[in-house]
């Protein structure tokens, strides 16, 4: 039995926005997940926060659409930053290199603080 996927979006503000994510992060869940991703970014909110902390498994496809917010983002001059990793999550971020170029941070609120202060900065 798998996990039901959610994705919500507690909070907005100017360019910044988290979306959080729980359950299982595969082949079923990603398109979804890019997809809000990329309705966010379009909507001017081109920063997100990704808050891992529900997400109980990811595959390649869920790696894969964090690889194609984290571009779409980038394109349009923004970020994609990741809170609250999971370990199985965070082992696979490291195997494939991902942990490199998308920042972590402990939760969701300290992501969020620092992508304030990294926009207010830049």
């Amino acid at each position: 039995m798998t996990d039901a996927f959610h994705i919500d979006v507690p909070h907005t503000d100017g360019a910044l926005a988290v979306i959080a994510l729980s359950g299982e992060f595969d082949i079923v869940a990603a398109p979804a997940v890019r997809a809000r991703a990329l309705e966010l970014i379009a909507a001017g909110h081109a920063d997100l926060v990704a808050d891992l902390s529900g997400v109980t498994f990811c595959d390649s496809s869920g790696l894969g659409a964090l690889v194609g917010i984290w571009r779409c983002a980038k394109d349009c001059d923004g970020s994609l930053t990741l809170a609250a990793i999971p370990d199985r999550l965070s082992r696979l971020l490291s195997v494939t290199g991902m942990d490199t170029f998308l920042p972590a941070y402990p939760s969701a609120e300290t992501a969020l603080t620092a992508s304030q202060g990294n926009r207010t900065t830049a």
